[in-house]
């Protein structure tokens, strides 16, 4: 099904295919549902607007599907398994390997459509694409385990000789466990599953699902977030480039399609990335109707500053950390917590954020943009204030920020709030947002018993120079995720991302192993094949015992 508009766009790269492919009559863009191959235009009477970041100017509608479109979505997901499962890994592998190709060709035209629903600057949207790409490349288009190692040193050495190995979806077999009796486990696809992908990073997050999933032999319902669906649309035109066939992926929008994706019967699994609120919702109401579920929520990660760190190394993972895509990171380090006389920093962290430049993430001076709608700066600012009120210090506050040509955008200039205490309400709950808050302890154990009492595990961090240092805090410390100099600790897709506690529901996590694991099911085999049934023989009247 390739389409002409995509063969003429793998020239003209400056055609944007959600633009050329999802105007209205009256110029502003309807996002279409993905059914069974098709961009379909949506029959329901209740859209969503999509407003652009940096002016709330709206540049896209999104409909809220009917159930009748969902159900289409599921059916043509259900009907295209039937053969999909049946399908060789190898030829599951090179519709990613032509994804992979597609997107790398496009990068520039995803990531424009990204800043422009989602406001993160361009090179932070191009960060966003490529960090999928690498998902495609390492992982779901495959590697054996036994090779982690190789491979973890092939990605850092940035060779491409990743795509030369193929995806292990197997099992174990176990030959002669008794005469002439084998058992072999095999792992086999779920069936139809779901993907809820939220705002942040756009092209990432789908990326590091639709492609397990399919590699493992499943089909998928994908319901992108409403904020900025675009890019998750483009990602279907380079599907059905790449050949995937019709109904193996399919996409339906809007908040009725959350309880429809818990609900239907037919759907089997459900991997969910966004808020606490609906990844419990989702968790508990899946689960309810025996759906497999992973649920990847909220965080508040912990940024652990030792007197020894090195200290302009440690001042720019901290800003960098907690102010990357405008703090809109689940592993955003939105806490610092200081150490002894490493409180003596914090004028200088003060003068290093300070130097941020907040603008439109189309401006090329951009550090980072706004906020992804007005809801959510109205959020960030309560959330400031309630720091104040409860007794912390605002050592810089970017409430006031007003960007020139962009006076209507929802921005929000870098925050930090000082002498946060655990009882805080901007604490204890996720900002999301250009916010750092700072608090001070005396020796480590307080700073480890402080983030162990925390609710969330993602993440977190220590800067040292000290190896004992950071034996003690990584072994102590009660958290999913942890670096040492590294402010963000995602690890490399061949690692699951294995948040733990409040950011995490579910058994099996995403990415790495675990993710084919949550994939796929077990099915295990016993066979006996007697050498004397060669010919002809009694029947046999008791119950076989392997002896």
């Amino acid at each position: 099904m390739a389409s002409s508009l995509f063969r003429v766009l793998a020239v003209y790269k400056k055609v944007s295919i959600f633009s050329a492919r999802h105007y209205a009559a009256g110029g502003v863009p309807t996002t279409k549902l993905f059914i069974n191959g098709h961009f379909v235009e949506s029959k329901s009477k209740e859209w969503i607007d999509v407003h652009d970041p940096a002016t709330n100017e709206v540049v896209a509608r999104v409909p809220e599907a009917t159930k009748g479109e969902m159900e289409a979505a599921v059916t043509a997901a259900k009907e295209a398994f039937k053969s999909w499962k049946n399908t060789s890994i190898l030829t599951r592998q090179q519709c990613m390997f032509k994804l992979r190709s597609l997107i790398k060709e496009n990068l520039t035209e995803l990531a424009k459509e990204i800043t422009k629903q989602q406001g993160k600057t361009l090179v932070d949207a191009e960060a966003d694409v490529i960090a999928g790409l690498i998902r495609v490349n390492s992982f779901k288009a495959g590697f054996p385990h036994e090779m982690v190692p190789k491979l973890y040193d092939l990605i850092y050495r940035g060779c491409g000789a990743l795509l030369q190995y193929s995806i292990f979806i197997t099992g174990e077999t176990l030959d002669g466990i008794a005469k002439d009796t084998d058992t072999t486990t095999y792992r086999i696809p779920l069936g139809v599953t779901a993907a809820i992908s939220p705002f942040n990073m756009p092209a990432m997050i789908p990326l590091s699902l639709f492609p397990i999933a399919l590699v493992c032999g499943n089909t998928m319902v994908i319901k992108p977030s409403a904020f900025d669906p675009g890019v998750c649309m483009m990602m279907m035109e380079m599907m059905t480039e790449a050949g995937l066939p019709d109904g193996a992926i399919n996409v339906i929008h809007g908040k009725p399609a959350v309880d429809f994706i818990c609900d239907h019967p037919d759907i089997k699994a459900i991997s969910f990335v966004g808020s606490d609120q609906i990844g419990q919702y989702v968790y508990e109401q899946g689960c309810k109707n025996g759906k497999r579920v992973q649920s990847l929520m909220g965080a508040k990660n912990h940024g652990v500053v030792m007197p020894d760190a090195n200290k302009q190394k440690t001042l720019n993972q901290l800003v960098g950390g907690a102010f990357r895509g405008t703090g809109q990171l689940c592993m955003a380090l939105s806490t610092a917590v200081f150490v002894g006389e490493a409180k003596k920093w914090i004028p200088e962290l003060i003068e290093e954020v300070k130097k941020l430049k907040v603008n439109a993430g189309k401006e090329p001076d951009a550090d980072f943009g706004p906020l992804v709608s007005s809801d959510a700066k109205k959020r960030v600012c309560e959330l400031i204030q309630s720091g104040k009120d409860e007794g912390a210090e605002i050592l810089l506050d970017g409430r006031g920020v007003v960007v020139k040509g962009y006076e209507k955008g929802n921005f929000v200039g870098p925050t930090v709030i000082h002498n946060v205490k655990p009882h805080m309400r901007c604490y204890k709950e996720e900002i999301f947002g250009p916010v750092l808050c700072s608090m001070e302890v005396e020796i480590l154990d307080e700073a480890i018993k402080i983030i162990n009492e925390n609710p969330y595990g993602n993440g977190t961090a220590i800067f040292t120079t000290n190896g004992a240092t950071a034996r003690k805090f990584t072994m102590e410390i009660d958290v999913g995720q942890v670096g040492v100099n590294v402010a963000i600790p995602i690890p490399p897709p061949m690692f699951s991302f294995i948040g733990s506690r409040g950011s995490f529901r579910g058994d099996l996590h995403a990415l790495g192993k675990e993710g084919i694991q949550f994939f796929t099911q077990l099915k295990t085999v016993t066979q006996m094949w007697r050498s004397e049934d060669a010919g002809l023989s009694k029947p046999l009247m008791a119950m076989p015992v392997i002896r």
